[in-house]
């Protein structure tokens, strides 16, 4: 559900399209340790505060984690994702259902996109690498949509982790 943040250029962000509309990629050097890095993604308080969700309860690989949207105009919305795996301080990844906005729709029967932080430690910093892939597997109706939407939705998360960290070391 990363769709309703609005799309703002960045130079210091790059961002990859596959040509297939099957994955999107972004990455961005944080000037911040990788222990702080990986606290921003996997404390749920935290990831809540930068990504404007508030969930349910930690983050736990192999569970549901759930909680209300709080960016404006938004907040009747649920969250719902699966935390796949947590390898401190390497990767944390989650699969989810991507612009799943239609209170009409049952996901519940789509295939979920895999979201993946992946984090390498550079000279000035981390370097945080994001792929969401699968999206051959959303219903053709909503697949282009689905990826347009989510693909600028992360260059604008990216931009609020990288704020979130410098203004809370």
């Amino acid at each position: 559900m990363v769709a309703f943040y609005p799309l703002l250029s960045n130079m210091r962000l790059r961002g990859c399209v596959n040509k297939m509309t099957d994955k999107i990629e972004k990455h961005i050097e944080l000037k911040a340790p990788v222990s702080r890095v990986w606290r921003a993604l996997t404390d749920y308080r935290e990831f809540g505060e930068w990504f404007r969700v508030k969930l349910d309860s930690p983050f736990v690989a192999g569970q549901v984690s759930r909680g209300n949207i709080t960016y404006p105009g938004y907040e009747h919305f649920q969250w719902e994702a699966v935390v796949q795996k947590m390898e401190p301080e390497r990767l944390f990844s989650f699969t989810w259902h991507p612009y799943a906005i239609d209170p009409a729709l049952d996901y519940s029967r789509e295939t979920p996109t895999l979201v993946e932080f992946r984090l390498e430690p550079t000279a000035n910093g981390t370097l945080l690498l994001l792929t969401e892939s699968g999206f051959e597997s959303v219903p053709s109706e909503r697949r282009l949509e689905a990826f347009r939407r989510n693909d600028g939705g992360w260059a604008e998360q990216m931009k609020k982790i990288e704020r979130h960290v410098a203004q809370r070391p």
